[in-house]
């Protein structure tokens, strides 16, 4: 594409009234005290997509609910029956996290489906929002729920996973929410063939990147995928700290300790050559009913996840862990257990519509500069089931998954400008 594309824009100076009261009703509807808390397929998300929808439909749209629950907003005489522009974002949040999460994308899209039918504007093809449910991993471990269950990629493993390992089952809580559960569990595709022909998302940027550099928009270039492990047990033997030598111990703790140093040994050598991974362990502990200051720990359990761009750099890390399992188990006469395995693939952004974004971004005098992601998203669903896709990230301070997050309005705007113009063209 030469040079930018001109643009017809609309004044957002009567779009900040509404943004501001939009994201303050939705922060009270679902604080918790430190931050917000909006649990997929339980109440608190429930409550978020009901206000979106009584929003909408105040303004002239139209709401539906697909199969999976998730709510679908439209223009008047939008039968369905087109492929269009669908803007997607999330409804959920993890616990105590904050306001813009996911939130951000769907108040987005909300603008732009209601600033078209303010302005009696057509645009090429048709444009839609779709409210997605359970993006977070949170509660049953697996990511992107209600996006996957549109492609029919949520499998047993997934729908049996229990609330943080001991509540209702994703199936259940699904089903609780009117999802199509029978047809769920079949895997069959819930998204009408056809009904997309792009996917957009609006999203904060959940890292320091883009304040470092005072970007306030952003176009997405892939998204990392991951391998994770909610539960992995280290099993050794308790005993008296005063009267078991080292070379008789079978401590859990020490050899834990011993794997992680392994691991972050490797992941630091990897870094050097260039390979994009990141290495976390979340969740770490004794059984707080057994442990003491005198026992040497008989089990330890811990959580794993590695992410990257790439599948090889995924498999190969993840070939690495069990590696250094046997190794320490051997050293420290351990054993180690691993809950399933859970797998997000990575995805690319479609590089022609990366290029409209930039050309778009510098003809409304935005910046153009195009990052990756290292968290993920539902567009890596959307993408990895054919279907273009693209992301706008919107300059956010303080990190995200905490009730800090910080999104200067001012920014969001700019995002929500560059997503209408997006819906505008998007069929030229």
């Amino acid at each position: 594409m030469n040079g930018p594309v001109a643009v017809r824009t609309v004044d957002t100076a009567d779009m900040r009234p509404l943004a501001e009261r939009l994201f303050e009703e939705l922060r009270l509807l679902s604080a918790d005290g430190a931050g917000v808390t909006r649990e997929c397929y339980a109440d608190s998300e429930a409550r978020a997509l009901d206000f979106f929808r009584t929003v909408a439909e105040s303004h002239g749209l139209i709401c539906t609910v697909d199969r999976a629950s998730n709510l679908m907003v439209t223009l008047p005489g939008d039968d369905l029956s087109k492929p269009g522009l669908i803007i997607g974002s999330h409804a959920d949040s993890v616990p105590h996290g904050g306001n813009y999460d996911g939130a951000a994308g769907i108040v987005a899209g909300l603008l732009c489906l209601i600033r078209l039918q303010a302005q009696a504007v057509t645009p090429e093809r048709p444009v839609r929002l779709l409210a997605l449910r359970g993006e977070e991993s949170a509660f049953y471990g697996r990511a992107n729920t209600g996006s996957r269950a549109l492609f029919g990629l949520l499998t047993a493993n997934d729908l049996n996973a229990r609330r943080q390992g001991n509540g209702r089952t994703l199936a259940e809580a699904m089903a609780s929410a009117a999802a199509d559960i029978d047809a769920i569990t079949q895997g069959e595709p819930l998204l009408s063939k056809g009904l997309a022909s792009a996917y957009l998302e609006l999203h904060i940027e959940q890292g320091p990147v883009m304040v470092a550099r005072n970007l306030p928009t952003a176009i997405v270039s892939g998204i990392r995928g991951n391998l994770r492990h909610r539960r992995i047990v280290c099993r050794g033997e308790a005993g008296h700290s005063g009267t078991v030598p080292r070379w008789l111990r079978r401590d859990a703790l020490f050899a834990v300790s011993d794997l992680m140093m392994r691991l972050d040994e490797h992941w630091s050598r990897l870094l050097e050559r260039g390979i994009d991974l990141v290495v976390t362990i979340g969740e770490c502990g004794t059984d707080a009913s057994r442990h003491a200051m005198s026992r040497i720990p008989g089990e330890v359990y811990f959580s794993f996840e590695v992410r990257s761009q790439s599948y090889e750099t995924l498999e190969g890390f993840y070939e690495l862990l069990h590696s250094e399992c046997r190794a320490v188990a051997d050293q420290r006469h351990v054993t180690f257990e691993f809950d399933e395995r859970i797998y997000a693939e990575p995805a690319r952004m479609e590089p022609a519509l990366i290029e409209r974004l930039k050309s778009l971004s510098a003809g409304l005098g935005l910046a153009t500069e195009v990052l990756p992601s290292g968290a993920g998203h539902d567009a890596a669903v959307f993408a990895n089931a054919g279907i273009p896709s693209a992301m706008i990230f919107v300059r956010n301070r303080n990190g995200s998954h905490n009730p800090d997050e910080d999104m200067a309005l001012d920014d969001f705007l700019q995002g929500v400008e560059l997503m209408y113009a997006f819906a505008l063209t998007a069929g030229s």
